[in-house]
């Protein structure tokens, strides 16, 4: 894909086996889906599959490796390097050996799952960027995804709140417009 172009991906984790419908309209004309782990059921990855090509990597839900998916995965897309994984965080402390790679890599954003919390951060330069979780609701937790915008070498990272299925008063599905303490491209 050619740095000049203007890209959109869906970026999504955390599913544990549920496929909202919501998706589809928040995921329409993207490039393609990430899936930052903890997918649950492949039946999830085929229902992806019908709005764009998926590239996952495999959750602690997944079984890691006996998922048949990486635990991480680098790829490059219109002239951004993209690290894609499921642990970044433990215990509100980002993992050595996430860490080690992160510096060894250098991408320019890092996806993530796993904490259910969505989140738009930095590493030193590199974009941290978890879409929440876009399965069934957990604690008091949003459920979210979100989407990676990429244009002219620059990244925009947005959230999208979910609405709680098994909630009636939110039947909608709204835009997060606040992104974090950043502004504009990143």
């Amino acid at each position: 894909m050619s740095p000049s172009r203007t890209i959109r991906i869906g970026i999504i984790a955390d599913t544990h086996g549920l496929f909202d419908p919501a998706i589809e309209k928040h995921f329409s004309g993207v490039t393609e889906i990430l899936h930052a782990g903890d997918i649950g059921d492949r039946t999830v990855i085929r229902q992806l599959q019908q709005i764009a090509p998926v590239v996952a990597v495999s959750g602690n839900i997944d079984g890691y490796e006996r998922s048949g998916l990486p635990r991480q995965l680098l790829i490059r897309r219109a002239g951004i390097t993209i690290g894609l994984c499921h642990v970044l965080y433990e215990r509100k402390k980002l993992t050595t050996a996430v860490q080690i790679w992160l510096d060894r890599e250098q991408p320019d954003v890092c996806v993530f799952g796993h904490s259910h919390r969505p989140m738009i951060g930095r590493y030193g330069q590199i974009i941290l960027f978890n879409p929440g979780s876009a399965g069934p609701r957990r604690f008091s937790l949003p459920r979210g995804v979100g989407l990676l915008t990429i244009k002219q070498g620059k990244v925009w990272p947005r959230l999208i709140c979910l609405a709680d299925p098994a909630d009636p008063r939110n039947a909608s599905n709204r835009t997060v417009r606040k992104r974090s303490k950043m502004k504009g491209a990143i």
